[in-house]
């Protein structure tokens, strides 16, 4: 035998329009009669049908995060914190973790099994927001994006994060200094790598073309290039890392060689993880809000999949899929630990 909500009804002692508005949290049913209602249903085994609610309210509730870059140890940070922050609002999270080109992830995204998408690994070349832009889906960047203007972003300041990087390391005394940055082809790995050579030439210093590498956010990418790095001449005495997962890398394969650090050699990295925090790294680096950008994230979201489930007089159009972009921008800060110090003498 199947339930309904109408079985529910009847045990609770209300209507089943009423079954089905305190199912959902619907704000105008009390909370004394929510509880009769969650118990009745308890009682009687009753599950609700989430196919017959989408076509009701046009909502599937659910949101995907599209997540390609998962050998990179700062994302299972930061899906944790946005997936507890959307179902806060009622909203389940799926991952799509493949990669993939922009046709066929934007057909697996726009199929109507999702009321938005949240993009965190995007390189600047990507067709995927414009996919879903062109479909009409609400979509949101988280962390990184394709440049200003692309859609909505909740992003860290990473100029000023290299900036901040560079001041320390010309402050300390440094004038020899390399750089492991990110892929030149993400803004993550743009922005850092312009805000850090850009502070170090407003201080007369430069980066030498030979002390520079590029790789994935990985921590094969320190471990492998550090050594390529420390082979120019001069040999830095600093390096700055694009990320702490690419500077953990370089610690180990400094360890490796039996280069110490601080004392032969300083080593910043940037987003503050918690690995970076152990005793066994106690990596110097830039920091900034995880939670706060997947609050700013979740909210410029939520304001786009309100806004393209609104009636088309509605206010709440003012931030539909074509308006403006918006940014919620986190300020980063330094974390001093203890792979940072002056030059060798």
């Amino acid at each position: 035998m199947t339930i309904t909500s109408r079985d529910v009804a009847r045990l609770a002692g209300v209507s089943q329009p009423t079954v089905s508005r305190a199912l959902r949290g619907d704000a105008r049913v009390s909370a004394a009669t929510r509880e009769r209602v969650q118990r009745a249903a308890q009682a009687l085994g009753y599950v609700t049908s989430e196919a017959g609610r989408s076509l009701v309210t046009r909502r599937t509730h659910r949101v995907g995060t599209v997540v390609t870059d998962l050998a990179n140890p700062f994302y299972p940070h930061l899906v944790g914190p946005l997936h507890d922050a959307l179902e806060g609002h009622g909203y389940r999270m799926m991952m799509f973790a493949e990669r993939s080109d922009a046709a066929l992830a934007s057909e697996r995204l726009v199929d109507g099994s999702l009321d938005g998408v949240v993009l965190m690994t995007s390189t600047i070349d990507s067709a995927l927001p414009a996919e879903l832009t062109r479909h009409g889906m609400p979509f949101v960047f988280l962390n990184r994006d394709v440049g200003e203007g692309s859609g909505d972003a909740a992003v860290v300041d990473n100029t000023l994060g290299g900036r901040l990087a560079a001041t320390l390391v010309a402050d300390l005394g440094h004038r020899h200094v390399g750089g492991i940055f990110g892929p030149p082809d993400t803004t993550t790995g743009r922005e850092r790598e312009y805000g850090f050579r850009l502070a170090l030439a407003e201080r007369g210093l430069a980066v030498a073309a030979d002390a520079v590498r590029h790789g994935p956010f990985e921590f094969e990418t320190g471990h492998r290039l550090l050594a390529e790095v420390l082979a120019a001449r001069p040999r830095p005495t600093a390096v700055f890392c694009g990320s702490d997962a690419i500077a953990i890398g370089a610690l180990n394969a400094a360890l490796a060689a039996g280069v110490r650090v601080p004392q032969e050699l300083t080593v910043v990295g940037f987003d503050d993880i918690p690995m970076a925090s152990w005793e066994s790294f106690r990596l110097t680096t830039v920091s900034h809000d995880l939670k706060e950008m997947v609050a700013g994230a979740t909210r410029l979201l939520l304001d786009r999949i309100e806004a393209a489930r609104a009636p088309e007089d509605s206010g709440a159009r003012e931030q539909g899929p074509r308006s403006a972009p918006r940014r919620v921008v986190s300020v980063p800060h330094l974390v001093e630990r203890g792979t940072h110090g002056p030059p060798p003498a």
